[in-house]
């Protein structure tokens, strides 16, 4: 088992650890009018089905 040989510093602990954080996911309004929710792009809304500008009505789960 590795072992290290010296002691991390303070900075270098928080510094390591500092890109271990969860980032907010993007969200967009959605495009039909009539709705508004929001959700993740390049997605079908949950709310009414619509995905970008065509009018589509798919059932999402």
């Amino acid at each position: 088992m590795a072992v290290p040989k010296r002691k991390m510093s303070r900075s270098n602990t928080r510094h390591r650890r500092s890109a271990w954080k969860a980032v907010a996911p993007t969200l967009v309004t959605c495009a039909n009018p009539a709705c508004g929710a929001k959700h993740i792009p390049h997605r079908a809304c949950g709310e009414c089905g619509q995905y970008g500008a065509r009018a589509e009505r798919r059932q999402v789960l």
